[in-house]
């Protein structure tokens, strides 16, 4: 048996099951419906669920190497830092009132 050889034609696949990732216009749906009064950075959070939606959307291209994609996606995370900190300065503020 340990002379032996396998054949390349009898390895089994391996299947893996697929990931869902959660479409963030239905969080963002969710959101603005229990909390368009109360949350002061609302708009700043919505436009941070636009970018990472975007981002999102070019991933797959971007494996497939479209370097626009990839340039997107620099330009997205970019923008996306700074929604972040605006966020979290907006957050920051309204928890001091």
């Amino acid at each position: 048996m340990e002379g032996e050889q396998t054949k390349t034609g009898n390895v089994p696949k391996i299947v893996e099951p697929p990931i869902t990732v959660p479409n963030p216009r239905n969080i963002q749906a969710s959101v603005a419906q229990v909390t368009v009064t109360s949350v002061p950075g609302q708009s700043k959070y919505v436009q941070l669920l636009n970018v990472l939606e975007e981002l999102g959307r070019d991933i797959r291209p971007t494996y497939a190497g479209s370097r626009s994609s990839a340039e997107r996606i620099k330009r997205g995370i970019v923008h996306a830092r700074i929604l972040v900190r605006e966020c979290l300065v907006e957050t920051e503020r309204s928890a001091r009132q």
